[in-house]
């Protein structure tokens, strides 16, 4: 290569273009080192910094055809489109460009050029951009998207930075010694496989597995095995395969080649015998004590097939039995210590029947299928790693075709239990409803709770070939989720029945008149909404108790009010509210702004609702292995709050994801038993929406109300100055509270000057 790119996974945005440019031509390595600032190309003796000039330079360099005035255009768009914030004039550009690639393959001319590099890096680096583009409304500039991204070039550019970001995590040794992509990966034969054990529902921890094996099979235009792995009858039911092809499913995971490990059953019994006959295996019925051989380790050939026989037909003299590979008695790595490779179980096997009463297990029957199959890499988490040595000793054992085995982290979040036994425990015990339960980390659970698949790719392929093992927080996840949601998510109000306010508007219409809004203010798309305006109105008793006398606030999508009566019963509630409409009222001016619902009448009814949220399943971040789970569990981990919501609602569906302004983020739960809609609170990565409230009395605010709490708090804060200010600071209250009567009296020879916001 003539040069090299030198780039920081910290730079934001990152410089897709020049990365998947470098690649592409192949005349710059790619260099990640964490301390650059931005990125620099040293090239044939000049060092470039500016993202555009690079795109240009490595164009040129590697014959890129070229039209120099168009492509100045689409280098002037990629600098300004990832600066709009508007989505209707985001919206624009994606449609005029969505127009443009309607009868063509590329930007410029009939190849690909830097034209096209640098406006796919634009939208690349822009969860924004590329969450509008998930809407499907762009098949056009979604098809050359995908061609760019799909690119073997643009691939390398992504693991390159996804392995740069996991380094970190890991020492320069391993890092080094690792291999980007796959191992010895070629272009249409790599095959990955996703072999679950039907025993379960799949969780969170199986989601990056299944991902990671999808991804790689699509990057190298590879093929995906589903394999079950049901190797134990004890546990495995027809029915739990079932589940989980549903549940890949809900991850958007699909696989070429479904089959079975059962499908091998007589080819692993030969393969065992064949072990027996040549020495490598032998038959076992004493346990394997620490660094000793077993009194059985040296029979004969004929006396272990004699075993093995009385094990097939599960006689009582059989099922004493196991087989064992003969590794090693005293191998400092125990998973080599002369492991069992088959043992007998005389339950019914759902797909086999009675057949079988002997069965192999994991350890052997995984590197044999993987090798049948024609499996070419291996992905599994790094607790495998110890047993590594052992894969590759049955593969050579047996003289089968090798496999390249990848592995990575398994992955571990805060108050998160994965341990299918102990989710049993909570089914069983009735403390959740069941294996999709919101609070739940499987993936019907953590789909009802609103997370979407965009937002678990992401962050799985983030996660990449990260091999540091730590409990990781639900914070990443949830922002990132958010992101994908925010610019989609229609807008909706709804009003706390509690202590529900009426409120008289004293000029407003006479009856009732219906308006149609956008359903989302930022991205007409959306589509419209009807909101009803009526001189009788409701709020929430939060919001009516902060009103003071004389007060100007905002109601939303309406205008200004004042604040001309609010009245109280003995306990200090407010049960009415009288204001005067001031639409000339500036809205910027005013502290708060309120959501609020006309007062239902026969034509336009209100609907009642149900808002859920929920806290962690148990009190402590993770627990040992000597920790009993019953003295961790949360006391109350499901919180209602019961509201009138506008009848807009009605046209939702299950699994709709909304906003409820000032109130969060929710996903449609469908109807309960008593026809009422539930909706699931989906938290938005902020501290007040992913703590754990464990601990706390069971009146504790759910994280929703904690937020616009909050949220208020600060409003209460903001300065009253006539003097409107955009900023993106959070806000604080007064060091020395009010300033003006505060006497700092000094000795100085400066002259004194007055405030100049004093009047």
């Amino acid at each position: 290569m003539a040069g090299t790119l030198t780039l920081s996974t910290k730079t934001s945005p990152f410089p897709w273009a020049a990365a998947a440019i470098a690649t592409y031509t192949e005349k710059a390595e790619l260099s990640f080192d964490e301390s650059a600032s931005g990125v620099t190309l040293d090239f044939e003796g000049s060092k470039i910094t500016d993202e555009a000039e690079i795109v240009r330079t490595l164009a040129k360099a590697g014959g890129l055809s070229d039209e120099s005035t168009k492509t100045q255009t689409y280098f002037e768009l990629a600098k300004t489109l990832p600066k709009v914030t508007a989505v209707p004039a985001i919206l624009t550009s994606l449609d005029s460009l969505d127009d443009y690639l309607a009868f063509r393959t590329f930007l410029v001319g009939h190849d690909i050029t830097a034209a096209d590099f640098i406006v796919w890096g634009a939208l690349k680096a822009s969860v924004k951009l590329i969450g509008l583009l998930k809407n499907n409304k762009h098949v056009h500039l979604s098809r050359w998207y995908s061609y760019i991204e799909a690119l073997d070039s643009t691939q390398l550019a992504q693991t390159s930075f996804i392995e740069a970001k996991a380094s970190k995590a890991r020492s320069n040794k391993t890092a080094a010694s690792f291999a980007l992509g796959l191992q010895n990966a070629k272009e249409g034969e790599v095959v990955t496989r996703f072999p679950p054990e039907p025993s379960g529902y799949l969780h969170i921890g199986h989601a990056k597995a299944a991902m990671l094996n999808q991804y790689f099979a699509k990057m190298y235009k590879g093929k995906l095995i589903i394999r079950f792995d049901d190797t134990n009858p004890t546990k495995e039911r027809t029915e739990f395969e079932e589940t989980i092809l549903e549940d890949l499913s809900l991850l958007d995971v699909h696989g070429d080649i479904l089959t079975h490990t059962s499908d091998y059953f007589d080819k692993l019994y030969e393969l065992a015998l064949q072990l027996i006959k040549e020495g490598k295996a032998y038959a076992d019925d004493t346990e394997q004590a620490q660094g000793i051989a077993s009194k059985h380790r040296d029979d004969g050939v004929e006396d272990n097939l004699k075993h093995f026989a009385e094990m097939k037909t599960g006689s009582e003299e059989g099922v004493r039995w196991c087989v064992r590979a003969k590794m090693s008695v005293d191998n400092p790595n125990k998973a080599l210590r002369d492991p069992v490779i088959y043992r007998c179980n005389l339950l019914h096997h759902h797909r086999t029947g009675d057949k079988w009463k002997v069965y192999p297990t994991y350890d052997f029957a995984c590197p044999v299928v993987d090798s049948i199959e024609g499996v070419t890499h291996a992905l599994r988490t790094n607790e495998y790693r110890d047993r590594n040595p052992q894969y590759y000793w049955m593969i050579e054992a047996l003289g089968l075709r090798p496999v390249h085995i990848w592995d990575f982290s398994r992955l571990n979040f805060i108050y998160t239990l994965l341990s299918k036994r102990k989710l049993h425990w909570f089914v069983d015990s009735g403390l959740v409803r069941g294996w999709d339960d919101p609070r739940f980390p499987t993936v019907r659970g953590i789909r009802r709770r609103g997370l979407t698949v965009e937002a678990l790719r992401q962050f799985m392929l983030a996660q990449g070939p990260s091999q540091a093992i730590v409990s990781l927080e639900w914070d990443t996840l949830w922002t990132l989720n958010k992101k994908i949601i925010d610019p989609i998510a229609p807008r909706f109000w709804a009003i706390e029945k509690e202590g529900i306010v009426p409120v008289k508007v004293n000029g407003g219409p006479t009856t009732p008149e219906v308006k149609t809004l956008p359903k989302h203010k930022k991205n007409p798309d959306v589509g419209e909404k009807k909101t009803v305006f009526a001189s009788q109105l409701l709020i929430e008793q939060e919001d009516a108790l902060s009103f003071e006398d004389q007060e100007e606030v905002t109601l939303m999508d309406w205008g200004n009010a004042i604040v001309r009566k609010k009245n109280l019963d003995d306990s200090g509630k407010v049960i009415s509210i009288e204001v005067d409409l001031h639409l000339e009222g500036d809205f910027r001016k005013t502290k708060k702004k309120i959501t609020w619902l006309a007062a239902p009448t026969p034509e336009h009814p209100l609907i009642d609702a149900t808002l859920l949220d929920y806290d962690y399943l148990i009190t402590k971040k993770k627990l040992e292995e000597n920790d009993e789970l019953k003295d961790f569990v949360t006391p109350e981990t499901e919180f209602r709050e019961e509201v009138y919501a506008d009848a807009n609602i009605v046209d939702l569906k299950k699994g709709d994801i909304i906003q409820f302004e000032r109130k969060g983020y929710y996903i449609f739960d469908g109807k309960s038993q008593d026809g009422k809609p539930e909706f699931i609170h989906i938290p938005d990565g902020r501290a007040a929406s992913i703590a754990s409230k464990a601990g706390s009395t069971a009146d504790t605010p759910t994280p929703a109300r904690q937020a616009r709490a909050e949220a208020k708090k600060l409003e209460s804060m903001k300065p009253t100055s006539d003097t409107p200010v955009d900023t993106k600071m959070y806000q604080i209250p007064q060091v020395y509270g009010d300033l003006k009567s505060v006497e700092t009296p000094v000795e100085t020879k400066m002259y004194k000057t007055n405030n100049i916001y004093d009047s």
